[in-house]
């Protein structure tokens, strides 16, 4: 009997309409000779299961099943395809968790650390993972303009701590341009991280479990016409990205070994893209995706077939990964 497969998108985030688009595309490329997938939505107002004539049906939180012209329809595995919250931060695995319905990807605990940059660049820096020098502050604290420019020079980096897809991110060249950008970010978030500039490639690692090994599936190299690799250049087309990157065989073998170190460290699951700037041969971490974007733009799906390994293998691994 084939299983019933829910690609929960959508979400509470700035992310919400990526999500949709990754979502789709997970949709699009999971086995249908061996899954029945199904699209839900979810929003603050509302979880909703949509189908493929876009006719709308409410899905049940007490037990999350739906109902379709009279037949109850529960599910065998919850496919997180939800960037940010309530995807990213772990909310959506506790409540899976609770009703005893497997989902992909991390379990609820890590989740919740790799969505908050500062916590899991904390967590890292004690296995040796090389960071930008960086300052943490909570809304309504003192800001110090001379203290951070101490620590982190200028130009820096004002990022929302518990944000993605570079919303809340800013660059300062400017020391004026400072307290405006760190206002700008608790827009984003209650929590800001400020860290230094790191002046090198950037790259974005793609890592998953496949077939009971942690596999790189790229190195991608970053080049933007951007002041950094911000929403415009991930989504509108304002960067070029390189895969394979190119870098040395040096730089590919400790990047590669750092990211697959990253992911098992971290008891990451399903797929993970993770980005570094070296600086020589060294790469310096900047944060990691549990659950990357799976757009048509997306760096991941063009690492996977980079690598010769399709998406619809990547659904079914992953599927599998969850039942198991």
């Amino acid at each position: 009997m084939k299983r019933n497969i829910a690609v929960l998108m959508g979400g509470f985030s700035p992310e919400r309409d990526i999500s949709i688009k990754s979502g789709a595309v997970i949709y699009n490329n999971i086995d249908k000779e061996s899954y029945n997938p199904y699209k839900i939505i979810i929003s603050k107002e509302k979880w909703i299961y949509i189908d493929d004539n876009n006719n709308e049906f409410k899905v049940s939180k007490d037990d999350f099943s739906i109902k379709v012209d009279k037949v109850k329809i529960n599910f065998d595995v919850a496919f997180i395809v939800i960037h940010g919250s309530p995807g990213e931060d772990g909310l959506l695995q506790s409540y899976f968790e609770l009703i005893g319905i497997p989902y992909t990807g991390c379990d609820s605990y890590t989740s919740s650390i790799t969505f908050n940059k500062r916590d899991c660049i904390s967590i890292l820096q004690k296995y040796d993972i090389p960071s930008a020098n960086s300052i943490h502050l909570n809304i309504g604290d003192t800001i110090i303009e001379n203290e951070i420019i101490e620590k982190v020079g200028i130009p820096c980096f004002v990022k929302a701590n518990k944000s993605g897809s570079s919303f809340g991110v800013y660059k300062v060249n400017d020391r004026k341009d400072l307290i405006n950008s760190i206002n700008n970010s608790f827009k984003i978030d209650n929590e800001v991280l400020i860290e230094s500039f790191l002046d090198g490639i950037e790259v974005s690692v793609g890592v998953m479990n496949y077939k009971n090994e942690i596999k790189v599936l790229g190195i991608t190299q970053l080049i933007t016409e951007n002041d950094f690799f911000d929403y415009s250049a991930k989504y509108e087309g304002k960067s070029t990205e390189i895969t394979p990157a190119n870098i040395s065989e040096l730089q590919k073998n400790n990047v590669t070994k750092i990211a697959k170190k990253i992911y098992k460290k971290l008891g990451l699951k399903g797929f993970s893209r993770s980005e570094f700037i070296f600086i020589g041969d060294t790469p310096y971490f900047l944060e990691i995706n549990s659950i990357p974007g799976m757009t048509n733009e997306s760096i991941l799906p063009k690492q996977a077939e980079n690598s010769g390994i399709s998406l619809k293998d990547i659904c079914s691994e992953i599927i599998e990964e969850a039942i198991n």
